[in-house]
């Protein structure tokens, strides 16, 4: 299982299908903003929280099944996991939701994207074995160039910097990017599937709690809606599982780096789904950036340390 998951073929294809999955949440939030009648911040965390819990329910019963036993944490393992899904699931989305409700899609996306710079910095300084190399830093600005490129378009930056607006989405990503690192840490502490599992539901219950209190609504449930619902729950579920579990086996910068491929997909799926224009110069020239700064990154052979 371990030489499966450390394979740089295996890695790189489960970690897209991952970056694939996270992507195609794009369209299919403002696509549940719309059939669930979702206004205003509380109603978003809320949503966000239903989302989650669900995806961890899911988690939860599909490990069951597969390991044939109620999967269970060690009494050590509980303050651990439900600390990671504060910071991954519960800060992460507060931060997110806030932060994009008062900036410019095109520079939260940007900011966001950071969140791979974040999680190879604090790897170097919380990880022996992490440190930051000169094919990293590389691939890192490759592909940040890339997620700036797809969003160049006229007015779609804004003007200004402000805490609940651009220094929340920063903080999102700073929180996304220390996670993966937190994960890795822990990652010797349970199965994969059973830190995931809890995280989401620790994490989703926080969210829906916040989003209650800030009086948060989520209605219009309907077939169609539901199978939405459902969908969105399911891709978590399959993505934080495969991430983890790649977190787990393989060096944190090595899987990180294929976070900047989100917008990509992001955008690609959202041309399909919402009918908006996909094929455009400044589109290729941004997936070739993001796709050469991954090739970078995930090189085999000698690359020295910045440090």
């Amino acid at each position: 299982m371990e030489s499966f998951y450390k394979d740089t073929k295996v890695r790189c294809i489960l970690a897209l299908v991952c970056c694939a999955l996270w992507g195609s949440a794009f369209p299919c939030v403002k696509i549940g903003y719309e059939w669930f009648h979702i206004e205003g911040a509380g109603s978003q965390v809320l949503f966000a929280g239903y989302r989650f819990f669900l995806a961890g329910i899911f988690t939860f019963l599909m490990s069951c099944i597969l390991e044939k036993k109620i999967i269970v944490m060690k009494k050590s393992s509980v303050p651990y996991i439900f600390a990671q899904g504060l910071l991954q699931t519960t800060i992460q989305y507060v931060c997110f939701y806030i932060g994009l409700a008062h900036t410019t899609g095109a520079k939260g996306s940007v900011i966001n994207a950071s969140n791979a710079f974040f999680t190879i910095i604090v790897a170097h300084f919380l990880l022996k074995s992490e440190k930051v190399t000169f094919r990293k830093a590389v691939g890192c600005l490759l592909g940040f160039a890339g997620v700036i490129v797809i969003n160049l378009a006229p007015g779609a930056w804004g003007s200004g910097f402000s805490l609940l607006g651009e220094g929340m989405v920063l903080l999102c990503a700073f929180a996304y990017g220390t996670s993966s690192v937190t994960l890795k840490l822990i990652s010797d502490k349970e199965k994969p599937s059973t830190i995931t599992a809890y995280q989401l539901l620790f994490g989703g219950a926080v969210l829906i709690i916040i989003g209650l209190i800030a009086g948060g609504n989520v209605r219009g449930f309907s077939v169609k809606s539901t199978i939405l619902f459902i969908y969105m729950a399911l891709l978590s579920t399959v993505a934080f599982t495969l991430w983890t579990k790649l977190i787990k086996y393989n060096p944190v910068g090595k899987v990180a780096i294929f976070g900047f491929s989100i917008p990509i997909f992001g955008v690609a799926l959202s041309a399909i789904f919402l009918k908006e224009h996909i094929w455009t110069v400044q589109n290729f020239a941004a997936l070739i950036l993001v796709s050469i700064g991954i090739l970078i990154v995930n090189l085999t052979g000698n690359d020295k340390s910045l440090t």
